[in-house]
């Protein structure tokens, strides 16, 4: 089990985010939500570091991963997380291919690895 992938990025959190939408649209993929947890934490009156789950992906590979097991519906679509720690900004993602433990979606490992590696180029990108 690989788990959870994280790298750091040599820009800043906002040209880190804004980085990583640009790699997503140029691929043609969906951006299906964006959930900022700063704002949601200021919101309550609570002070959290800039931190920004992005959810995307592509109908295209997600539906057969569905059809061979509903259940695989709650890891997608695929999301990565951007976050400030002090000075360091960090991407995340969980490694797609994990899932084959847990779902019954053997049939599917090449778009597993697929995924995995978009994860890893997108987040490369996003990072330099």
């Amino acid at each position: 089990m690989s788990g959870l992938v994280v790298k750091r990025s040599v820009a800043s959190h906002s040209a880190t985010v804004k980085s990583l939408l640009a790699a997503i649209e140029r691929r043609g993929l969906k951006v299906f939500a964006r959930v900022d947890h700063a704002a949601a934490a200021s919101e309550t009156g609570l002070a959290l570091e800039e931190e920004e789950v992005v959810l995307f992906g592509s109908p295209r590979a997600g539906t057969p991963l569905m059809l061979s097991d509903r259940r695989i519906g709650i890891e997608l679509p695929l999301r990565i997380l951007v976050w400030r720690d002090g000075a360091d900004v960090q991407l995340a993602y969980s490694d797609p291919r994990d899932l084959v433990e847990e779902y019954e979606v053997a049939e599917h490992r090449s778009t597993l690895e697929q995924m995995a590696k978009l994860l890893d180029e997108l987040t490369s990108e996003a990072a330099s």
